[in-house]
């Protein structure tokens, strides 16, 4: 065997050693590209705009981290429905979710101002309201109780359908049993109409409607479509009641396990995705108001609000004995 000198043993170790950090420097990489795969919820189908936004989300997150962290959405109510998402969210066991805020409003106070019966005077002072100061402070209050607020999503203006009869005024929704969210705020505001709410998990809406377990229920033109709902509620009645928008949220526990830089990253992905998600909400809004009239869904239009409106005042009443709900409140009709 060739005696190898001390210099040339030296110099051995050291391509030794260089070789054997490429090699760990390599599968650290290897590894690090698939650091953590973040589990996001959403209850609406594949297609459906939200389900859309957070997969371009994914997107700018794993071009921005070079694949080391990516995000799975899981659709149509994977992982349950919303009431039981929340609650997964709440204690880390998913890390992101999207969801009406009339539901989280059940963990977060501030939800439920937004989820408030005829607050927002239109889309745009819905919108002119989230992406300002007001908004960014609701993002902000999400903590103690163990998310952390991303983005609002839009989800339009919430009408009342039945599948009974046309509802004109206050009094055509007497007795009709109309199925809202799984929230005592709506429960209120359908009682105040003189309805009979219902309490019906999302996913349990259409064959309510089809067996005629409930009379109709009140969302926005998309749910009300391509839920395929149209087609056992034949009369639509423009009530815009609520305009309360989505929210995206995170498990604290997941914005945490991330450093500052990754904590940035994500937020500003949260928000490029809002607008894109704002782009393809006002396309099928579109598409499905064509559809159900196609369909021919009757569509009342022209309603007098006033009434309606007046019956909420003891909800208001009741809202604002809360003195921080009461400042909120004040604060959204002002903006202009």
């Amino acid at each position: 065997m060739p005696v190898l000198s001390r210099a040339e043993l030296s110099r051995t170790g050291v391509v030794f050693v260089a070789l054997v950090l490429a090699a760990v420097s390599s599968s650290m990489r290897t590894t690090s590209a698939i650091a953590r795969e973040f589990r996001a919820a959403d209850t609406q189908t594949e297609d459906y705009p939200t389900v859309q936004a957070l997969r371009y989300m994914g997107a700018l997150i794993a071009d921005r981290t070079k694949g080391r962290h990516e995000i799975k959405v899981f659709h149509s109510r994977q992982l349950g429905e919303e009431k039981e998402t929340i609650e997964q969210t709440r204690v880390g066991a998913i890390d992101l979710n999207r969801t009406n805020v009339a539901l989280i409003g059940n963990f977060v106070p501030a939800m439920n101002v937004l989820a408030m019966p005829f607050l927002f005077r239109s889309i745009e002072h819905m919108q002119k309201v989230l992406d300002g100061p007001v908004g960014n402070e609701i993002l902000g209050s999400f903590e103690p109780y163990g998310f952390v607020g991303l983005a609002f999503y839009d989800s339009g203006a919430r009408s009342i359908y039945n599948g009974v009869r046309p509802v004109k005024t206050i009094a055509d929704l007497k007795g009709l049993r109309i199925r809202v969210q799984q929230s005592e705020l709506m429960s209120q505001m359908m009682r105040a109409l003189g309805a009979e709410p219902v309490e019906l998990p999302y996913g349990q809406v259409l064959t309510g409607l089809a067996n005629h377990l409930i009379d109709g229920a009140e969302n926005n033109w998309p749910s009300f479509v391509t839920t395929d709902h149209y087609k056992h509620a034949g009369h639509y009645t423009l009530t815009e009641h609520t305009m309360s928008p989505e929210v995206l949220v995170i498990s604290l526990k997941a914005w945490r396990s991330l450093s500052a830089e990754e904590q940035t990253i994500f937020k500003e992905a949260a928000q490029r995705s809002s607008r894109f998600m704002r782009e393809k909400w006002r396309d099928l809004e579109e598409q499905s108001q064509r559809k159900a009239q196609e369909a021919g869904v009757t569509i009342i239009r022209d309603i007098d609000r006033k009434p309606f409106e007046a019956a909420m005042a003891a909800i208001y009443a009741k809202a604002e004995r809360d003195p921080a709900a009461a400042a909120l409140i004040e604060r959204i009709r002002k903006v202009e």
